[in-house]
């Protein structure tokens, strides 16, 4: 029974107003003293335009991290990259047990010790009715088709009501592998009232009717049986049903499986020890596929969004482990482009172009998505009758779309992008507006987005960089000139850029008033406008400066 002072809150810190990194806290207590889960802690992937150098980026945990005392769990409810991908490097910080089904356990643990983490701290869950308690909370794992095995809804009960939280989601009556949807699962959970269903959103513009993984077996084996030459394919390396049903296209069109690739491997390998895939088609090693007639294998190559290490981008400029595409054989890209990886996408489709290679892409009779689509989104609505729509997973677009939706069947809504904190205890309501930001890892390092390291980056990238080296005697006079040297710059016309630089700052640096030089700044401020002056004028650019001063001492 809820208290007069407790309140239940919902706060997106990642994946709310954006695709990726989702990161969701529930709290419940007084103000200020509230116990919090914190459900999912993924990752989304750096471009150079915006993030060069970065390795990956999550949101920013401070909120909860500031709080991690009161943090009573971690539920992650499934294993893609955006819902569990910085488990390992956050889990320091945030220290609280983590709760999950087995397939996501496995690859949440081997997270936490490539990383030198706890993986102990990763406790397995059952699927509902099963539950944990964890302070004021008591969450289910109910099962839910989506792209990957084990994926789950939350159903997360506490003193104020119940609420569903969908995760990732699709209507898929024959997944393949993996648990099926089931309407009367969610009939059961929706019959004790639903105060809150916060819901993916990320198929919401389409609206057409989702497909099954089961419609796509006939039509990928027609393909590989007519193709000529060899044919690679490439997925999502998680989605392990796809995995399985392109290796038994293949198998039934007469073709052997050579799988290369280790994130694929590594998914097959734990779909099996945990029991969630129970036979596989036969695999031949890439030493065994050289012997064979082109024309009877099939490759499963990890990379299907672009990945410049990936194995689908090797091959598509040369060879991958000793194997080679050469013109008319097909290349079948079973998935569909993230938003942002177009440009990775495209490089690979144009490479394989240039080799003759056939590329079969973005084509629905080789791909459904993973993503509930529109009238999938109305469908679990109504079994589920809430209260209260929360839409999460998608862009701030999506969000709009999707609360639309829910009005226009009656029911309310509320947009709640990161940083919207909204108070679920009696009517929903904004309660706050928390300042949210990313975390990258930069190499081995977690840094602040905020920390100025990616956007000087981005200067150098934009500006180029000039070093300026200038050398101070004891008595505060110039010694030996000055020194400059530019990095990321253009040779002017006539003459060199560099000359030019050391010229106008001696002279400027020989003209300043006495004892000027006795100052740091004074010297960095008159180093930085003569940089400033001759590139402006010689390239048509003002660079980074860095002032380098050396000063002898007698």
């Amino acid at each position: 029974m809820a208290k007069k002072k407790d309140r239940l809150i919902y706060l997106p810190l990642g994946g709310a107003g954006e695709i990726g990194m989702n990161m969701y806290l529930y709290g419940y207590g007084p103000k200020g003293s509230e116990k919090f889960i914190l459900v999912d802690v993924g990752v989304t992937f750096p471009d150079m335009e915006s993030s060069p150098g970065v390795d990956l980026i999550m949101a920013d945990p401070a909120y909860i991290t500031a709080r991690a005392d009161r943090l009573e769990a971690i539920f992650i409810t499934h294993a893609h990259e955006d819902h569990i991908g910085a488990l390992g490097l956050l889990y320091p910080q945030l220290q609280a047990p983590i709760y999950c089904r087995a397939f996501t356990a496995a690859i949440g643990r081997n997270k936490m010790e490539r990383l030198g983490a706890d993986s102990s701290a990763i406790k397995e869950v059952g699927m509902w009715p099963e539950t944990v308690e964890a302070g004021p909370f008591t969450v289910g794992f109910a099962p839910i088709s989506h792209s990957i095995p084990e994926a789950s809804a939350l159903v997360i009960d506490t003193p104020a009501g119940r609420i569903f939280h969908s995760g990732d989601f699709k209507i898929d009556p024959d997944p393949q592998v993996g648990e099926a949807f089931d309407p009367e699962l969610m009939k059961e959970i929706g019959k004790g009232g639903i105060k809150a269903f916060v819901c993916d959103s990320t198929n919401v513009f389409n609206h057409h009717p989702g497909r099954s993984e089961a419609s796509l077996p006939s039509a990928i084996t027609e393909m590989m049986a007519h193709a000529s030459g060899m044919v690679v394919a490439t997925t999502f390396a998680s989605n392990v049903a796809r995995l399985k049903t392109l290796a038994q296209a293949a198998v039934d069109a007469g073709r052997e499986v050579v799988m290369v690739g280790r994130a694929m491997n590594v998914m097959t390998q734990t779909a099996m020890s945990t029991g969630v895939l129970t036979d596989f088609p036969p695999v031949i090693s890439i030493e065994d596929a050289k012997g064979k007639p082109r024309d009877k294998l099939m490759v499963l190559a990890t990379g299907s969004q672009g990945e410049r290490r990936a194995a689908s981008a090797q091959l598509a400029v040369g060879k991958y482990q000793g194997m080679e595409l050469k013109a008319g054989d097909t290349f079948l890209f079973s998935s569909k482009t993230i938003p942002g990886n177009e440009i990775g996408v495209g490089r690979i489709h144009n490479q394989l172009a240039e080799k003759g290679v056939v590329v079969v892409a973005e084509d629905d009779r080789y791909h459904v998505s993973g993503h509930a689509n529109r009238p999938d989104l109305d469908r679990l609505q109504t079994l589920l009758n809430p209260e209260l729509v929360i839409p999460m997973h998608g862009e701030y677009r999506h969000l709009r779309e999707h609360a639309e939706l829910a009005e226009a069947n009656g029911r309310k809504a509320i947009i709640a992008p990161n940083g919207v904190m909204v108070d679920l205890t009696n009517e929903a309501k904004v309660a706050e507006h928390i300042d949210t930001g990313r975390t990258y890892l930069d190499g081995t390092v977690l840094i602040g987005a905020m920390d100025g390291i990616v956007r000087q980056r981005l200067q150098f990238a934009m500006r180029g960089h000039v070093v300026v080296s200038v050398m101070i005697d004891e008595d505060n006079r110039m010694s030996d000139g000055v020194w400059a040297e530019g990095h990321g710059l253009p040779e002017p016309k006539h003459g060199s850029l560099d000359e030019k630089l050391e010229a106008a700052m001696n002279r400027d640096l020989e003209k300043a008033k006495r004892g000027a030089l006795g100052d740091d700044e004074t010297i960095e401020k008159i180093v930085v406008q003569a940089c400033n002056r001759v590139c402006k004028k010689a390239i048509g650019k003002k660079p980074v400066v860095t002032v380098l001063i050396n000063r002898m001492v007698a």
